[in-house]
């Protein structure tokens, strides 16, 4: 039914995986792709696009790669996922009105909405930090 993108999921991986580092601690793609266990190619793009939203900072040179541009605990999993793929949206109508041909009469629109702001509202005020504390997290936290 609802299922997050496969770029989403890269980028939080590699945020976490990040996070689990040190925020000062630069990765590299390759060594981040094969610990995940992800494709190098497709997560690039990924942390390209986190790049661009300040999430991550890159480094270049013989020692480069990516590190985190904040503390986990003040990424929240809504800035990734707006960061990979924009702001959500579960419904074409909740982009824009006119592009459903039933929106005049649609008596689930209303329920829709609140579904997607819940939604949000739950990953706006979910970080990093609070996924890896989590008992079933693949990865943990430095102590």
């Amino acid at each position: 039914m609802l299922q997050v993108s496969r770029k989403f999921e890269y980028g939080l991986h590699a945020v976490a995986y990040l996070a689990t580092k040190g925020v000062g601690r630069v990765v590299t793609v390759k060594e981040m792709a094969e610990s995940i266990g992800f494709s190098q190619e497709f997560l690039s793009k990924a942390m390209q696009s986190m790049k661009k939203a300040g999430i991550t900072e890159s480094v270049q040179g013989v020692k480069g790669g990516y590190r985190l541009a904040r503390q986990p605990s003040v990424i929240t999993i809504a800035d990734i996922g707006i960061a990979i793929e924009g702001k959500p949206h579960l419904t074409r109508c909740a982009v824009k009105l006119s592009s459903c041909e039933i929106s005049a009469h649609c008596d689930y629109r209303g329920y829709m909405n609140t579904l997607q702001d819940r939604i949000q509202s739950l990953m706006a005020s979910t970080t990093v930090a609070d996924i890896l504390k989590q008992p079933d997290s693949a990865v943990t936290a430095p102590e």
